[in-house]
This record gives C-alpha cells, sequence and structure tokens, in this order.
C-alpha cells in the first residue's frame, strides 16, 4: 500500500480520530460514523482543502438470490489518503486488493489517482453485477414455460430487486462522478474540488470511469426492459392457463347440464309419469343421458372448443 495511504477497517472512534488529520464538515462527520446499513448514498464533496466521499458497491450472491452493498468512506488531501471500510451485514467489505497491487505496481501514486482506482473498481462492480443480472434474465426465459409459475415469479422478483439496489446507488455514483470531469463550481464561482487535490490528468481518468457508468446505466435500462418483457410473458402465460382451466370447467358443466336435467325430470315422481312403470325405463333414461352427452362431445370437438 502507498504511504500516503491509510485504509482502516471497521475502526473505532479512537482510531479513527488517530488516522484523520482534518477536522471533518458535520454531514461529513455523520456519514463516516454511521455503522453499515442498506441506506447508503454515494457522494463526493469537495470541503476545502480536503475531499469527503463514499463509493457504494453492489454486489451479487447469486447462489442465495441476493445482493448486498458494500461502503467505503474516504476523505482526501493533497498528499494524503485515509479509507474507511465498512463491513456490511451478511456480506464482505469493500476488497481494496486490486487497488493496491495497481499501487505496488507504479510505485508512489498520488491520493487522487487512488481515489479514481477506488471509483473504477466500483464501476467495474457495476458491470459485473449487471452481466450477472443478464444471465438470470437469460435463464428465467429459457425456462419460463417450464418451471412453476411461484419459481419464475420468485427470480423475476430477484431480479427487480437487484435491479432496484443498483438503480439506487448508481444514479448518484454517476452524478458524483460527473461533478469531477465537468470541473463544476459553487456559488461564488470556485472549483468544487482543487487542482491540487484531482489534477487535470486524474480528472481525464475520472472520465473513463464517467463512461462505466454511463454503459452501466444504459444496461440498467435493457435490464429493466427485458424484465418487464418477461414479466409480461408470464402474466400472459399465466391467463392462458387460467383460461385453460376455466375453458376444460365450462365444458365439464355443460356436459353434465342435460344428465342432472333429466335426472330431475325423472326424479319427480309423478304417478302419470309414463316411464315409472315403463320395463325398459330405467335403461331409457340412461341411454338419453349418453345420447345426449355423446351429441355434446362431438359438437364441442366439431367447433374445435375442446
Amino acid at each position: 500500500m502507498a504511504a500516503h495511504w491509510v485504509d482502516v477497517l471497521d475502526p473505532t472512534p479512537e482510531k479513527l480520530a488517530n488516522v484523520l488529520t482534518v477536522d471533518l464538515h458535520p454531514r461529513a462527520r455523520d456519514e463516516i460514523d454511521r455503522p453499515a446499513d442498506d441506506e447508503l448514498r454515494p457522494l463526493i464533496e469537495g470541503h476545502g482543502d480536503y475531499v469527503f466521499g463514499v463509493v457504494v458497491t453492489p454486489v451479487a450472491v447469486l447462489a442465495e438470490h441476493r445482493v448486498y452493498l458494500q461502503e467505503l468512506d474516504f476523505v482526501l488531501t493533497n498528499d494524503r489518503l485515509v479509507t474507511v471500510r465498512k463491513t456490511p451485514p451478511e456480506g464482505e467489505p469493500f476488497d481494496v486488493t486490486p487497488v493496491e497491487a495497481v499501487c505496488a505496481q507504479r510505485g508512489t501514486v498520488a491520493p487522487g489517482m487512488i481515489v479514481y482506482h477506488l471509483v473504477d473498481e466500483a464501476a467495474e462492480h457495476y458491470l459485473d453485477l449487471l452481466d450477472a443480472i443478464d444471465d438470470k434474465v437469460d435463464e428465467v426465459d429459457d425456462h419460463v414455460e417450464v418451471w412453476p409459475n411461484v419459481e419464475v415469479q420468485r427470480r423475476i422478483t430477484d431480479v427487480r430487486r437487484a435491479l432496484i439496489d443498483v438503480r439506487r446507488t448508481l444514479g448518484p455514483t454517476r452524478d458524483a462522478v460527473r461533478g469531477i470531469v465537468d470541473g463544476r463550481t459553487d456559488l461564488e464561482g470556485r472549483p468544487l474540488f482543487k487542482r491540487e487535490v484531482f489534477p487535470r490528468d486524474v480528472e481525464l481518468h475520472f472520465g473513463q470511469v464517467y463512461e462505466k457508468l454511463l454503459r452501466a446505466n444504459d444496461g440498467v435500462e435493457f435490464a429493466r426492459e427485458s424484465v418487464t418483457s418477461l414479466r409480461d410473458h408470464h402474466n400472459a402465460r399465466i391467463a392462458r392457463e387460467q383460461n385453460d382451466i376455466v375453458k376444460k370447467l365450462t365444458v365439464i358443466a355443460s356436459l353434465l347440464l342435460f344428465p342432472t336435467f333429466i335426472v330431475g325430470v325423472y326424479g319427480q315422481n309423478f304417478i302419470r309419469m309414463p316411464e315409472l312403470h315403463w320395463q325398459h325405463g330405467y335403461a331409457f333414461s340412461w341411454a338419453l343421458i349418453v345420447v345426449t352427452t355423446a351429441a355434446q362431445v362431438a359438437l364441442f370437438k366439431w367447433r374445435r372448443w375442446i
């Protein structure tokens, strides 16, 4: 790890006070002291001599059909970077090993460039997660006519929930990076981020991250359209199955209509009903039931109702 980069994992307030060299804004202090949870909002803010940021990375656990969010807070000055990683509930903390490897390979790396690598790593996580979501959508699409309706509905719900988590954090991350790329200023016309913190070459690198986040945003919209189409197809399948069931029940009820009528007529037991004292009355009633039922079946097949 670079000498000017201090990384801490789930620090105590005392340890955090020892590694920080600036007085944080109250809002930044609240963010960095807040425990890890799901109510995360990525941001990168300029506060005069330092920059405070919150990097959020979604991670998919495909075996458990869930997504959790990793959080990395950072305090950046022109010569020092402090990163604070928080272990999420039921998840692993943000992995800085790839960024450490890049820093070790290149030797001395400016703190602003390290932040670029960290945010770039988060952008890669978004793209990887969207690839996993696309694979899940394709899997459901291939089995939508085979799997039980409950299973298909559960899979679609899992994908939609993952997309919601991605959208909730991707938009703010993109906006935060855009603030670095387009050189935004405050109300008095002063740059939000000092040139000493984010030199021009670092800004150009953040432009590459911004393009990745735009690609991720396009991927989210494509995945949403795919999930919507898949859900409509699944609903159409359910409606088709329900129509088939209703049609079968209607046919059964229709086939029972005439036998019920015949049984009801002869069940009245009037004295002057001729068939009651007829030797072949019972056989006649059964023959009448069979003939009418056969006639209905023939009619239904001719009309292609069954």
